[in-house]
């Protein structure tokens, strides 16, 4: 099928192809051996990482960074 690059370096995938992606959003674009290869992606909201978990209990217990800074040190040293 064939697409064509716009003026704004926008390229309109065929219906026909984004069928096959329903309710896909998002893509991970790449390059790979000299082609575009693209890669749906689910995007995720913080809310409930365990990096945003792990944020919500160092602010809850009023942690700062010198604080943090001060236990990696004291980890490292041993």
């Amino acid at each position: 099928m064939l697409c064509k690059r716009t003026y704004k370096n926008q390229i309109t995938l065929p219906k026909k192809v984004m069928e096959k992606f329903d309710g896909v959003e998002y893509f991970e674009a790449d390059i790979r051996e000299g082609k575009i290869v693209l890669e749906p992606m689910k995007i995720t909201s913080l809310n409930n990482t365990v990096l945003e978990r792990s944020r919500k209990k160092v602010a809850a217990l009023g942690l700062t960074e010198q604080d943090i800074q001060d236990a990696v040190d004291w980890a490292r040293k041993k």
